[in-house]
């Protein structure tokens, strides 16, 4: 009986129970593979999050971007280099994942239900068959979902990536298309080494850091705004500047990298060179002029500001001087330095830039050569002085009382000043052509006093007397010639206690800051 039992019963009954299994076969194999595909689904997802979010040691295959090891000291933007890393990581550990997965998977079957079953091997091996072939379909159905969730992340990728790129572009061509609407469209003037700046540098704004930034323009290490290397944000465009948290600029151009207004780049800039001899009164023109703008705003008209604390400081100066009527200190040979100011409000703003040059300059041609501001120029002013004329001395009758001292009028030919310095700066490109002239007739106040320059002298007149009394006539044929638009003036650059100047200042500056 016990034989019937163990070689006839029981086998029947068990292959009765096998037969009565094998309909559930599918549905075991089924939910396992599901279970399969879940778990390498789940483990995508968890390496999205620790790659892009989470960004722990586990997580990093490849070398983060840091800001230490760019040629510029700033955090990438992330579609410009990490988002690519991010996706070559993703996909090295998902590779990895997805093995790890599916191995620990048949490794647990094979230990549940073949080598250390908790039950007869008997019921285990058919039930860990079925999980087998659930196993096997799983690992090849998870293989289509893992691999359109990877497409689709890197086709998102490579579409964020663009348009950031497009944005980037488009961010830029409006940035320079407002450098052409303010007339900047070969850049800005350097006011130390008077060569344009396509685009400035600019320091990181805070004061522990102070790294220099080369480009900050949308591109690589930002769209909007640039993370620099200690964390600091800054502006990318000029246009996100506001007046109140401009970043300072400084040229770009290796042998300067001086700093440049911070009003560069945002309003229109003016360039107007004072051309003459030494102590032809330029730097003495100049200073009333200023005083002049600084009166006019007082009363109602266009604002003035001074652009930098070394154009403040020398005004002041000059200022001063000119008040009490005394000598200002002799231009230094050294190259100038641009005395800058913001001239009017609102979108009527201009950056003007005037640049005082000694007088030896206008005289050697290896001198003048340096003046590379003049190109940026389309007002030019030549400060005539009537006592460097040999003529002056014999044809115009002192007034009776003390003589003239010629010692205070400059000793260099004016003609040979305007031939030299035209010379030079149409050498340089300048459009001479298109330009305009104002000649300034120095030091009249000296003259009328001595009775050695007409009343009312002044536009037409000025121009009869330089050619019938001064014998001037092949100059101002020069200037004519070599210029759109020639006008003369007469100028005193002086000022009363009350830092009035004489009334031809006025008329005088207003027609080089026309336009």
């Amino acid at each position: 009986m016990d034989e019937i039992i163990s070689f006839v019963l029981i086998p029947a009954f068990y292959l009765l129970g096998l037969g009565a299994f094998l309909p559930f076969v599918p549905v075991i194999a089924a939910l396992r593979g599901l279970a399969l595909v879940m778990q390498v689904l789940a483990g995508y997802g968890r390496t999205v999050v620790g790659v892009v979010h989470r960004r722990t040691p586990e997580f990093q295959t490849i070398a983060p971007y840091r800001p230490q090891d760019e040629q510029v000291k700033a955090y990438r933007n992330y579609f410009f280099g990490p988002a690519s890393r991010d996706l070559r990581q993703i996909l090295v550990l998902e590779r990895r994942s997805y093995v790890r997965t599916v191995g620990d998977s048949f490794r647990a079957v094979t230990s549940g239900q073949f080598t250390a079953p908790a039950r007869s091997r008997a019921f285990t091996v058919p039930y860990g068959l079925a999980l087998y072939l659930g196993l096997c379909t799983g690992l090849l159905v998870a293989l289509p979902p893992l691999a359109v969730l990877l497409g689709l992340h890197a086709a998102v990728t490579a579409l964020l990536a663009g348009g950031a790129r497009l944005l980037a572009g488009a961010l830029r061509a409006v940035d320079r298309a407002v450098l052409w609407v303010k007339h900047l469209r070969t850049g800005m003037l350097c006011p130390h080494c008077f060569e344009r700046v396509p685009y400035p540098a600019y320091d990181c704004p805070r004061p522990t850091c102070r790294r220099r930034h080369a480009d900050i323009r949308p591109g690589t290490y930002g769209i909007f705004r640039r993370r620099c290397q200690c964390g600091q944000r800054m502006p990318t465009l000029l246009m996100l500047m506001s007046r109140d948290a401009r970043l300072q600029a400084y040229c770009v151009h290796p042998h300067c990298g001086k700093p440049m207004n911070t009003d560069a780049g945002h309003m229109p800039e003016v360039v107007i060179p004072l051309i003459g001899g030494r102590a032809a009164g330029k730097t003495q023109l100049m200073a009333a002029m200023l005083l002049s703008l600084e009166r006019a705003a007082e009363n109602g008209g266009p604002a003035l500001t001074l652009a930098d604390e070394e154009s403040e400081a020398n005004y002041q100066v000059l200022r001063e001087v000119l008040r009490m009527r005394g000598n200002t200190r002799a231009t230094q040979k050294t190259l100038p330095r641009a005395h800058s100011f913001v001239l009017g409000g609102g979108r009527s703003r201009r950056l003007v830039h005037l640049f005082d040059t000694a007088g030896e300059r206008f005289v050697d041609r290896e001198e003048t050569d340096a003046l590379r501001y003049a190109r940026a120029a389309r007002t030019f002013v030549f400060v005539l002085d009537p006592m460097a004329v040999n003529k002056f001395w014999t044809a115009t009758d002192p007034a009776p009382g003390p003589l003239l001292d010629r010692t205070l009028g400059s000793t260099v030919d004016p003609e040979e000043v305007f031939a030299r310095s035209v010379q030079a700066v149409a050498a340089m490109g300048a459009p001479l052509k298109r330009a305009r002239l104002a000649v300034a007739i120095s030091k009249t106040d000296l003259l009328a006093e001595h009775g050695l320059v007409p009343a009312g002298l002044d536009g037409s007149e000025a121009r009869t007397w330089l050619c019938e009394v001064l014998s001037l006539r092949s100059l101002v044929s020069a200037m004519e010639l070599h210029f759109q638009e020639v006008r003369f003036f007469r100028t005193a650059a002086v000022a009363d206690e009350d830092a009035r100047v004489d009334d031809s200042i006025e008329g005088f500056t207003e027609w080089c800051l026309q336009g």
